[in-house]
């Protein structure tokens, strides 16, 4: 039998909307909204590649990571305005790019960089895996439109967060239950259901193997999930 906070069962994700083509000069964009967090994730391509890469016939991926103003409950200032990114914003975005430099094949987009612009639009937890969710989209709607090789796109990436909270192991958390979270995990995994990168902290508490095991077990079925939406998705694309 399932057990519950609130409405939603603590294996459950909340409900996700996917919207694309927001951005018309983008090689491709995604509208990504779960839950009461919505992101904006936009891929660019540019002709050129770090100077560590110059000559090494490959490409690059990078990720740009930003809550908007008024996506918080009270206004967070611009990062640009204050001159320096925040130590949570560059820990985001690598944690972004190092997903998704997983699911590209570098050496199929010699000398092109592709950047992931991942916008917080509304933040209610989960901001970081729903970018990495997006951005993978992005990723695949530009190998559909032709904008990428196909052997580009070396795997399929999805995350979601999972944590323990008030004794429950709990998918996909919220604000409300991710601030007071005993543990607090990030998971990123690929469609072969080989784990990417697992990101846990004991917030304010620790936790057990069987924990673990119940935590990777809720992630993985919610990822699972998630790449069921995108596969529908991107199967339409592909019939229209």
């Amino acid at each position: 039998m399932n057990r519950y906070r609130g409405e939603r069962p603590l294996d459950s994700l909340r409900p996700i909307e996917i919207k694309t083509g927001i951005q018309k000069y983008a090689a491709a964009s995604v509208l990504w909204t779960q839950g009461e967090t919505t992101v904006l994730a936009a891929l660019t391509i540019e002709e050129e590649v770090p100077a560590f890469l110059e000559g090494r016939n490959s490409g690059w991926l990078t990720a740009e990571y930003a809550l908007l103003p008024a996506s918080t409950l009270t206004r967070c200032a611009r990062e640009a305005v204050k001159g320096k990114q925040s130590g949570r914003t560059l820990e985001i975005q690598r944690l972004i790019g190092r997903g998704l430099r997983r699911a590209v094949d570098l050496k199929a987009i010699p000398g092109k960089t592709l950047k992931i612009d991942c916008e917080v639009i509304q933040a209610d937890g989960g901001t970081r895996t729903a970018s990495v969710c997006a951005a993978w989209l992005c990723l695949a709607l530009a190998v559909r439109a032709g904008k990428l090789p196909q052997k580009a796109l070396a795997a399929e990436i999805a995350a979601v967060s999972v944590g323990i909270v008030g004794g429950d192991v709990s998918l996909d958390l919220e604000y409300s239950e991710d601030s007071r979270a005993d543990v607090d995990m990030n998971v990123i995994m690929t469609g072969a259901g080989h784990y990417v990168e697992v990101q846990g902290t004991g917030e304010n508490g620790d936790f057990s193997d069987s924990d673990l095991t119940q935590m990777l077990s809720y992630a993985k079925r919610g990822i699972e999930s998630i790449f069921d939406l995108e596969r529908a998705l991107l199967e339409e694309t592909e019939q229209l």
